[in-house]
Formats: structure tokens, sequence, C-alpha cells
């Protein structure tokens, strides 16, 4: 895709979780309506790396290369939750947050050292390092309270894997959606896609 594909059409970047993928059924819903309702919206979806300074390099870039082309709003879910508020800080873009990691710094130091592979089975294993956890604690201090953009939480207190309470507490004064039950992979999606765009975008 090309800057000038979008001639002045709105984007948006949907970012998945760790060792997630392009893949999850989260993406492709969103996908998928968006070309049956919204085709006028160009959708992109980019493989992110869990190696946490090339994930920044990429996501910045990509976020670069289309910020000037026409309006760009981003979903984010677990990981890509708060890679979304990363680039939405740096870039002044709104987002939709599923279920997102706040301060990732906290837990991907358990993952150092270990073959990690993606969820998605792919056959390609990484294995992260203490660098990729001083960039990741880096990058939250870029982060400052009160946030300057605009987010929607969205987060299910049955997440397994992360406590809503820190994501409650830090998008506090920002809209927030939180359910009963749930999990981690945010269930019964779907019909929070129409929501989002117009949220992202203002349609109605």
């Amino acid at each position: 895709m090309q800057t000038n594909d979008l001639q002045g059409r709105p984007l948006l970047i949907y970012l998945h979780g760790f060792l997630s993928s392009p893949l999850s059924l989260k993406c492709q819903l969103m996908r998928e309506r968006l070309k049956a309702e919204y085709p006028h919206i160009i959708f992109c979806a980019p493989q992110i790396s869990p190696y946490t300074a090339i994930a920044a390099q990429s996501l910045v870039r990509l976020v670069e290369e289309f910020s000037n082309a026409g309006p760009v709003g981003l979903v984010g879910s677990s990981m890509g939750g708060f890679w979304s508020t990363y680039l939405g800080e740096r870039f002044q873009l709104p987002a939709a947050l599923i279920n997102p990691a706040v301060r990732p710094g906290r837990f991907i130091p358990a993952y150092v050292g270990k073959a990690l592979q993606p969820y998605s089975g792919e056959s390609e294993e990484y294995c992260l390092t203490q660098a990729d956890v001083d960039v990741m604690q880096q990058l939250e201090g870029e982060i400052e309270n009160p946030l300057q953009s605009r987010y929607w939480l969205l987060a299910q207190r049955g997440d397994e894997v992360l406590d809503y309470r820190d994501a409650e507490r830090f998008y506090q004064g920002q809209r927030q959606t939180i359910e009963e039950g749930g999990d981690h992979s945010f269930q019964k999606f779907a019909p929070y896609c129409d929501p989002i765009i117009e949220f992202l975008f203002n349609e109605q």
C-alpha cells in the first residue's frame, strides 16, 4: 500500500497482541466489517515484531508514512493496546483499546531468554533479551499522564492475563466500557466493530 493509494481516505490500523498476528479473530472481524460496510476506509494490520525496538521503529515509520494522507485511527488488542497508546500520544491519534497492556515492561521480563513461538503457529522462534525490557520501560516513560489523545477502553473483568483495573485506572477520564465476565480475547467483540469505527472516524 502506497500513500497515494489513500487519496485522503481514512486509514484504520489494527495492532495485534504479543506473539499474535493479523490472523487473529478480532482483526479478521474488523477487516470484514470494513470491507462490507465501510469500503472507503483503508484497513492495515501489520505483523508486529515481539522485539521492542524493532516494533517501535516499524510502527512509527508506518504512521509517519500515512499520517498526512488522511485521517488515521488505531485499534489495539493487548500489547497492541500499548502500541496504540504510544502512537496515539506521539501522533495525536484516536484509539480503541481492547483489554490493553498498560505496563508491558512489568511482564515481558518473564519471557527473557525463553524460546517463543507465535500463537498463529508460525515456525519462527523468538528470544527476548534484557534490551527488549529496557527499551519497553523507556517507551513507557514517554507516555505521560494526563493522556493527550482520545481513547476508548474496552475491557472485560474476566481477563485472565491482564488485570482490567490497571487499564481502568490508567485511562481514567477516557471513554470506558468494562464488562462483567469475558476473557483476554474479549468475547463477543463483533458488535463493537461499528461503534469503534464511528468513534475513530465519526462515521454514522
